[in-house]
C-alpha cells in the first residue's frame, strides 16, 4: 500500500477516535441526567435459561472432576496390576 494511503488511513482512524471522544464528552451530562432521573436499576433476576446454563456448567465441571478421579484410580489399579504381574514373571 502506498505510504500516502497508509498515512491517510492512520489519520482517519485518529480522527474517528477524537470524534468518538468528543461525542462522549458532550453527551456525558445528558447521560448523567437521564441516569439520575431513572435511578439505579436493580440487577434483573436470572432467567430460567440462565439458571439452566449455570446448572449445566456446574454439572459439567463436577463430571469432569469425577472423570479425572476415575481415570487416576484406574491408572493406579493398572500400575498395581502390572507391578504384581512383573513380580510373578520374575519368579
Amino acid at each position: 500500500m502506498s505510504k500516502h494511503f497508509e498515512d491517510a488511513r492512520y489519520y482517519l482512524g485518529r480522527a474517528a477516535e477524537h470524534a468518538k471522544a468528543g461525542i462522549e464528552e458532550e453527551l456525558e451530562p445528558l447521560r448523567s441526567r437521564i441516569q439520575d432521573l431513572l435511578g439505579d436499576e436493580a440487577e434483573p433476576e436470572p432467567s430460567r435459561l440462565d439458571r439452566l446454563q449455570s446448572d449445566l456448567a456446574e454439572l459439567e465441571a463436577r463430571a469432569d472432576g469425577e472423570a479425572r478421579e476415575a481415570v487416576a484410580a484406574a491408572r493406579e489399579r493398572i500400575d498395581a496390576y502390572r507391578g504384581r504381574r512383573s513380580d510373578v514373571d520374575e519368579q
